[in-house]
């Protein structure tokens, strides 16, 4: 019997997500973004503008949040505002 080798997953399961208190994210509503570690803080700065349904306080918050995180993990942030981030003009309500 062919034993096969497991490769750990870049990313987060569903279960390690599961764990984290809705304050580890960027956008702690819809648990989206997870800033627990630098290359997340960098992931979610990234992703920002593909968040959807959320209104601009909300992006406001979830920035507050990121620069937060970045800080913490010496992730260097470029961006003096949320909406340097948004591609195309998105932005909530």
């Amino acid at each position: 019997m062919a034993t096969q080798k497991q490769t750990k997953s870049p990313g987060l399961s569903v279960k390690q997500k599961n764990r984290m208190p809705d304050q580890t994210f960027a956008f702690p509503r819809e648990r989206k973004e997870p800033l627990n570690d630098a290359r997340h803080v960098r992931n979610a700065i990234a992703r920002f503008d593909q968040v959807e349904g959320v209104s601009d306080s909300e992006r406001e918050a979830a920035w507050r949040r990121i620069k937060a995180a970045a800080k913490k993990f010496g992730v260097e942030v470029h961006e003096r505002s949320w909406r340097e981030l948004m591609r195309g003009g998105k932005t909530g309500s």
